[in-house]
């Protein structure tokens, strides 16, 4: 049995905030509470609300203050000698050193929380940091290294019934399974997930487990209308939340799904939509995404391939400098879908069939 999700991120005087409340409030109050904190001169509150500023803003896309809030957190848990907020600033920090595409510091930062998080006892903190672990190594498309670490975790969330933390999981190993083209499995987990999020009162979960969904139902089934319907759904949620970074993620598979309808020249005007999302809040993985995708659309629209294999080449730069494995692969398939050579002369077949499964 689960119970109702809870956002163990909002501390101190912002426990009784709702996972669901909207970023915009919970910053606002967030920031409202630290100043309090600051004037009452305790470095353990300041710490608390601290994390839930950095996380409002970290989530609505304002990456310098995000990382400024993170750093504060950590140095007045320091100061106050709180091990388990320590470990949540630094698991705040880690999550923003991710979404920036720094995969190297986020590994070196989540480590060092979930290790705090052990020493003081705080297992949730701990939890999120070996979450946070695992998400970070299969965004770089580490399969067999973390998809392990997502069952042990999907299995300990279950026993402590932990809801929003189950869904979390749910979505991850989907998503590993739809990488590795296991789409039946990849769907039952997803709708699992978007159900346990449903009962829950989960909001950005569902948001999530619903993009998930449209995506298998794009692909495996070919059915562009009810993804499409899919991710309206959920398009509602990321609105009314304030949810930045997921808005832009649901947009570019809103692109992807239009793509693979080939509905090109809708496909293309989302694919730009999405890219600027990314680019107003430094997501350099949801970026080269984005501009994959225009990429590929706009070859489709006719653009001269000269001018489209340089763009993949710098793409495949861009990826490998960030270190997204998966994503990397993606680019190389597109030379061969495109008929395209890249340049040092990789092959590339002409004419070739698209890779299964298309853009993600």
């Amino acid at each position: 049995m689960h119970s109702k999700a809870m956002a163990p991120e909002y501390q101190g005087a912002l426990t009784k905030m709702s996972v669901n409340a909207s970023l915009t409030d919970v910053l606002a109050e967030g920031q409202r509470h630290l100043k309090e904190a600051e004037l009452a001169g305790s470095q353990r509150e300041v710490a608390r609300t601290g994390l839930a500023v950095a996380e409002a803003h970290r989530r609505l896309g304002n990456v310098k203050d995000a990382d400024r809030a993170w750093k504060a957190s950590y140095r007045a848990a320091r100061s106050a000698g709180a091990t388990g907020a320590m470990a949540w600033a630094l698991w705040s920090g880690g999550t923003l050193a991710r979404q920036r595409g720094e995969l190297r510091l986020a590994f070196r930062l989540l480590r060092l929380a979930a290790d705090l998080g052990k020493e003081g006892g705080d297992v949730v903190a701990r939890g999120y940091s070996l979450a946070g672990l695992a998400e970070t190594g299969r965004i770089q498309g580490d399969y067999r290294t973390v998809a392990a670490l997502h069952e042990q975790l999907l299995a300990e969330a279950r026993a402590r019934g932990e809801a929003r933390h189950t869904v979390w999981a749910l979505e991850g190993i989907a998503q590993i399974h739809r990488n590795t083209g296991s789409f039946d499995t990849a769907l039952e987990m997803f709708e699992e997930a978007a159900r346990l999020a449903g009962d829950a009162d989960d909001r950005r979960g569902r948001a999530w487990a619903l993009r998930g969904m449209a995506d298998i139902i794009s692909v495996r089934d070919n059915d562009p209308e009810r993804a499409l319907g899919l991710l309206s759904e959920a398009e509602l949620t990321c609105r009314a939340m304030k949810l930045s970074s997921a808005l832009a993620y649901n947009h570019k598979m809103r692109a992807n799904v239009l793509y693979r309808a080939r509905r090109y020249e809708e496909a293309r005007t989302v694919y730009e939509q999405a890219l600027a999302e990314f680019r107003a809040m430094t997501e350099p993985r949801g970026e080269a995404l984005a501009r994959l995708g225009l990429v590929k659309s706009l070859a489709r629209l006719g653009r001269d391939r000269a001018a489209t294999a340089a763009e993949l080449d710098e793409l495949r730069g861009t990826l490998d400098r960030i270190g997204l494995l998966n994503a990397r692969e993606m680019v190389d398939k597109a030379y061969a879908e495109l008929g395209v050579t890249p340049a040092g002369g990789m092959a590339a077949a002409e004419g070739a069939t698209p890779p299964a499964g298309g853009l993600q």
